[in-house]
């Protein structure tokens, strides 16, 4: 009697486990395979190659706007799909999607005078909390130059 075909999912499930991945990669992985299949409207991996795959990729740039970092994740998957449960070898396939761009942080500073003017404009315990949240607060604090009633 013939064994039914496992399903792809769980092929992807067995070869994580085997290769001792984290759960947490597992789920993350299987998310993303499961998310290009769908992207793909349920085609099998095994008929699909780089141009899909670019595909797919660029789609999470451009429209889902995800960060690099989120992009390379969901490559990664699509890398261990095809290596490690399919077999197929991509070497050739010089893969080239549009990259997510990777947002600048610029971090939210306050100037001394600022920082002395929220002060001024607190009372009590929370003037004590911001005045021990900066250093020149603290400083103050230890000189004697403080309006914080302590309680």
């Amino acid at each position: 009697m013939e064994q039914p075909k496992r399903k792809l999912l769980d092929m992807v499930r067995d070869k994580m486990r085997l290769k001792h991945y984290s759960l947490s990669t597992e789920r993350t992985y299987v998310h993303w395979i499961k998310h290009y299949i769908f992207f793909h409207n349920k085609k099998h991996p095994l008929e699909m190659e780089k141009p899909e795959i670019e595909q797919f990729l660029t789609s999470l740039a451009v429209q889902k706007k995800v960060s690099p970092t989120t992009q390379n994740q969901a490559f990664s998957a699509l890398l261990f799909l095809y290596k490690e449960v399919l077999g197929v070898d991509m070497s050739s396939w010089n893969i080239q999607a549009l990259r997510a761009k990777e947002r600048k942080h610029i971090p939210q500073v306050l100037t001394k005078e600022e920082v002395k003017q929220v002060i001024d404009n607190l009372t009590g315990t929370y003037q004590l909390i911001v005045y021990l949240m900066y250093p020149k607060g603290i400083s103050s604090l230890r000189s004697g130059h403080t309006d914080v009633d302590c309680v």
